[in-house]
Parts: structure tokens; sequence; C-alpha cells
């Protein structure tokens, strides 16, 4: 089915005609096994983190490199999603899917037979790339198999839900499969699902493909090269401090980069990512959004882990089950939000979800030593923030993918995927270079902690403001 052109302030701010439209049994199953990629992809991000220290032990990873764990797979993640993105425009999204897929299975199968470091970073650095191939495709062929309105909404709203879900799952399935199993199983996990894809999507999936081309290779080059030094620059910073030669030196090169893409994409007959849509409002302040909403809350996962561990002692298990409420709140907002952007249109959602985000962020501020009080409020403003930030995710996608032709469907998506890859990559070197600061002046971890959370709030807030300020009716 072909997405409908409607105009910017439409698709932004209203319900479409068709509210009362149902998905064909076909466009379940289609939703089905993209929501399914989708959400292992989601869950390969945070299944490891929990981890971390029985991996090292077990494969000789000094504590120093057991980051690169993570950054192996963040780094061609966030690198080369909106070069896959245009691509599958040109070769077919279905056939990008699928080798997604096909490289996710060989990836995650080599991670969980890895004998030693650089095995298992090779396989990380594979499920990466699997990542950036499939996830745009995904994304893509969603939105292309259904109208622009509220069967869309709905259909990114699940999409938003999984992928939050995927996060919380993500850490609760590592903690159980490393305590009572192996950390290898969090790779092997992957493979049968993956296998799953591969078989049933040519049958299920029809192939999508956008107008053919020519690529723009200085753009990609340009582009893929900025977003790898920015987020290899910001990892760097955020272990070695904001001052590291190295640190400042990739920064100042990613700014160099983007600034010769956009100059590329000035002058490009056939560019990468035409301005005209980069510029584009909904696009611009949608993508705004969801940088935001996902640096953020990665962040506040990952400082409450830190806090879960090092100041209530918890073990990975329990730190795990801890994100249960989070998990559980962010599949009702799911459930709510389409009905939400229907009745309201997608810049009140976007903007009220990052404000409960933001209030909800700074409540744990209040957190303390003492166990009982403590998870009371961590329960509760988990949740609360999970309802804000999956309220920001469906808002963000619905926003940034509206009012674009099929042809264009696989550069937002492209978009939309790298902004949710850099936010998470970004996010957390950031915040925890804040709070490395603060417990080192002060001695104090929970101090760190309180300080970074409250930057995390006022960062989230001000977007807020911003989103509600561009997004205003056209």
């Amino acid at each position: 089915m072909t997405a409908l052109t409607t105009p910017p302030a439409t698709a932004v701010d209203t319900a479409g005609p068709d509210a009362t439209a149902r998905m064909t049994s076909r466009q379940r199953l289609v939703l089905l096994l993209l929501l399914g990629s989708q959400f292992m992809l989601a869950v390969d991000f945070s299944i490891l983190n929990v981890a971390l220290p029985d991996i090292g032990h077990g494969l000789g990873f000094s504590w120093a490199n057991l980051q690169w764990i993570a950054t192996a797979m963040m780094l061609p993640a966030a690198g080369f999603t909106l070069l896959f993105g245009r691509l599958a425009d040109f070769v077919g999204r279905r056939r990008m899917l699928l080798a997604g897929m096909g490289l996710l299975a060989a990836g995650s199968l080599a991670g969980g037979l890895a004998t030693g470091p650089e095995m298992l970073l090779c396989a990380r650095v594979a499920q990466g790339l699997a990542s950036a191939m499939a996830t745009p495709a995904a994304l893509s062929l969603l939105t292309t198999s259904l109208p622009e309105g509220p069967l869309r909404a709905k259909a990114l709203g699940l999409n938003g839900t999984l992928m939050s879900a995927g996060f919380t799952v993500g850490a609760i399935a590592g903690g159980v499969l490393t305590d009572l199993l192996s950390w290898r199983w969090a790779f092997f996990l992957n493979v049968p699902v993956a296998l799953v894809v591969l078989f049933a999507a040519p049958a299920v999936i029809e192939e999508s493909r956008g107008a053919r081309s020519q690529l723009d290779v200085p753009g990609a080059i340009t582009v893929t090269g900025g977003l790898l030094a920015l987020v290899y620059g910001v990892t760097l910073a955020g272990e070695q401090g904001w001052t590291d030669p190295a640190a400042l030196g990739c920064l100042a090169a990613a700014a160099a980069l983007f600034l010769a893409f956009w100059r590329v994409e000035l002058r490009a007959e056939a560019p990468l990512a035409p301005l005209r849509v980069l510029t584009r409002h909904t696009v611009k302040w949608g993508n705004l959004g969801g940088l935001v909403t996902f640096a953020m809350e990665s962040s506040v996962v990952f400082l409450l882990t830190l806090y879960m561990q090092q100041v209530l002692g918890y073990s990975p298990l329990q730190t795990g089950l801890a994100f249960c409420a989070l998990g559980a709140a962010a599949f009702a907002g799911g459930m709510a939000t389409p009905r939400l952007i229907g009745r309201h249109g997608t810049r009140a959602v976007l903007s009220c979800g990052l404000l409960v985000q933001a209030l909800a962020t700074a409540a744990f501020v209040l957190l303390g030593t003492d166990g009982g009080s403590a998870l009371t409020l961590l329960l509760a403003a988990s949740a609360a923030g999970a309802l804000g930030h999956v309220s920001a995710i469906v808002g963000y996608m619905v926003t940034a993918t509206s009012g674009l032709p099929d042809d264009e469907q696989g550069l937002a998506t492209g978009l939309t995927s790298m902004t949710q890859q850099v936010g998470i990559t970004m996010g957390i070197p950031v915040l925890s270079a804040i709070a490395t600061a603060r417990t080192t002046a002060t001695g104090s971890v929970l101090s760190g902690i309180h300080a970074a959370l409250l930057v995390d709030a006022v960062i989230v807030l001000a977007g807020s403001a911003l989103v509600f300020a561009g997004l205003r009716r056209r």
C-alpha cells in the first residue's frame, strides 16, 4: 500500500479520515515480522551490559577495555545507518533487511563461540553493521506498507513500545542468562529469531524500493565519516576527558566532514540526503526530539544501573528485575500514544512526552542510600519516565516520517534510525563524564549520579520547549 503524501501540518497535527481503518491479515503478518526484527535489535544494545564483568573474566578483557564490547557495536550502528537507509531505497528494502538479518545471525553465532577479545569485538562490529542495515530497512518497509495516518501511527506506536521494551528485556535477559547459564547465550538468542525472519520475509513481505538514481558517493563518504568521527570522539572524551587531544581531533574532524557533506549535497545532482528533506521542519524538529529522548533516557538507565549496583549493592539479576516497571509502563504508553496522537497531534505528544521524561528524571535526584524508600521512588519515577519516553519515541517517528513520498521513506527512516543510534551512543559518555567529575570532587558516587541526573533533566526540558516551538502549526 502506498503512503499518502499529505502536507506537513496535516500529517503532524490531525488524525486522518480513516481513523477506523483496520489492518488486513497480511499487514498484520508483515508487522509481526518487522517488529520482531526491531525488538531483537533493541535487545542487542542492552543484553550484554550486566554481563560485561563475566565476559571480561572469561575472555581476558582488561577492565579499561570492557567498554569496547558496547562501543564496537555502537560505532558502526550509528555511523552507517543513514548510508544503508538510503541504499535500501535503491537496492530494495526487503533485500537490505534480509542482508542485515543474515549478518546478525552470523555475527551472533561468532560472538557466542568467541575464544578471545579479537573474535568477540569482530562479532560486535558485525552486529552493529547488521543493525545499521536492518533497522532503517524494516522501518521503511513498515511506513510504506501502511497509509499515513492512524494505521501507521498505531504500527509506529507498537514499534516504539517494543523498542523501549527491548532495552528493558535485554537488561533482564542479560542478568538471567548470565546468572543461570552463560553470557554466550546472550549471543545465541539472536540466531533463531534472525533465521525465522530470513525464511519467512520473502514469502510475506513484498519488495519495496524508491526511484533508481545514481548513488551520491562523496555524500556517503563524508556523512559516514563524520558520524563515525563524532561518535568515536564523544566516546573517547567520556573515557579520557573533554580535553583529550585525540577526542578533540575526532570532534574537529567530524565538524569538518559534516561541513563538507553539506557543501556536497548543495551541488550533487542526486544527493544522498536532499537538503529540502533535511530542512523540513517536521524532519528537523522531530529528529531533535528523538535525539534528546534517546540520549538522555539511555543515560538514565546507565546511571540507575550504577546507582543500584554501587550504592544499593544490587546483583546483576536484581538490577535487571528492577527495570520491570519501566518495561511495563513503556508497553502501556506505546499502546496509548497512537490514540493521543490522533486526538492531540504529534506536536503535543512529542513535547509533553519529553516534559514527563524530564520531570521523572528530576525526581531521581531524591534517591538516597535507604534501599526501601529508594526502591519505591525508583519504580514510580522510572515508570513515569518510561511513559514519557515511549510517547516521545512514537511522536518523533510519526513526525519525522510524515508528509514524504515512498521513494524518500528510506532516507526518512534512515534519519530516525541514525538519531536513535547516535543518541544511545552519545548520551552515556557525556553524562558519565559529569558523574565522574562530581564524584571525584566530592568523593561520593551518589553525589555524582545526582549531578548527572539533574543535567539530564534540564537537557530534556530544554528539548521539550524547543520541539514545541519548532513544530508550531503551519
